[in-house]
């Protein structure tokens, strides 16, 4: 089963994942892995806002069209 993709969620760990690039204490392994990460959220939050934006249109178009 597909979990519904949480954006606040996403934004969220990708504010964590700053935070622990900037804290010297992070290893560059671990810099590089959450990288990474923050390139897939990164992603899929842009997919999500297109859906969202691609929903409004849809919207906006058949209230223009019931007009």
């Amino acid at each position: 089963m597909e979990q519904k993709f949480d954006y606040n969620k996403a934004l969220g760990r990708l504010d964590e994942i700053v935070r622990k690039i900037e804290d010297p204490q992070t290893s560059l392994d671990e810099i590089g892995d959450l990288v990474v990460e923050s390139r897939a959220l990164a992603g899929k939050c842009r997919e999500y806002l297109r859906t969202v934006r691609e929903s409004i249109e849809e919207k906006t178009q058949e209230d223009t069209n019931q007009q």
